[in-house]
């Protein structure tokens, strides 16, 4: 770090309905090839607001994640409405990670990470699960998930790219 740039001060906080706009636009400059409506974040949101976190820096918001009780061994459609959280939720999942590029390499991800376990387990789910996209795999594993080979779900992540792999961490003591 060089001496004339200040350390990166960030903290993970639970999202508000007035972060929406702004975790929108993030959505549009980190996941260009992933572009969910406005409406999708509402929606996220209200179905499960303990999983929706923002990473406010001091200026303006650097990061945010939607996280919610889902079906093990399954993952919504992109840019799809949940409404609700399923009858027989059993798993939680991670539904959307994005950090701008001046929040990355600070261990903000690393912590969401944490936090998200955190939720999980204060919730009662044994496994925490996700889509990983663009490269993203390796980084998933270091923090302790895996590629499930889930038959039924190579359709749905080939909407979402040729390098998508469904991974989960169990989360059982």
């Amino acid at each position: 770090m060089s001496e004339n740039k200040a350390p990166l001060t960030a903290d993970w906080r639970l999202m508000q309905p007035s972060d929406l706009s702004e975790v929108h636009d993030m959505s549009c400059i980190v996941h260009p090839d992933f572009p969910e409506d406005p409406a999708i974040f509402a929606d996220r949101l209200s179905v499960f607001a303990a999983g929706a976190f923002v990473l406010q820096g001091d200026k303006q918001l650097l990061g945010y994640s939607f996280s919610h009780p889902w079906l093990r061994f399954s993952a919504p459609a992109l840019n799809t409405l949940l409404h609700q959280v399923p009858e027989g939720a059993d798993s939680f999942y991670m539904h959307d990670v994005a950090l701008l590029p001046q929040a990355r390499a600070f261990g903000a991800a690393r912590k969401l990470v944490t936090l998200l376990v955190e939720t999980a387990e204060a919730h009662s789910f044994d496994s925490l699960s996700l889509v990983a996209v663009n490269g993203s795999q390796p980084y998933w594993e270091k923090q302790g998930f895996s590629v499930q080979d889930v038959p039924h779900l190579q359709e749905k992540l080939l909407s979402y790219s040729e390098d998508a792999r469904f991974m989960m961490r169990n989360l059982a003591k």
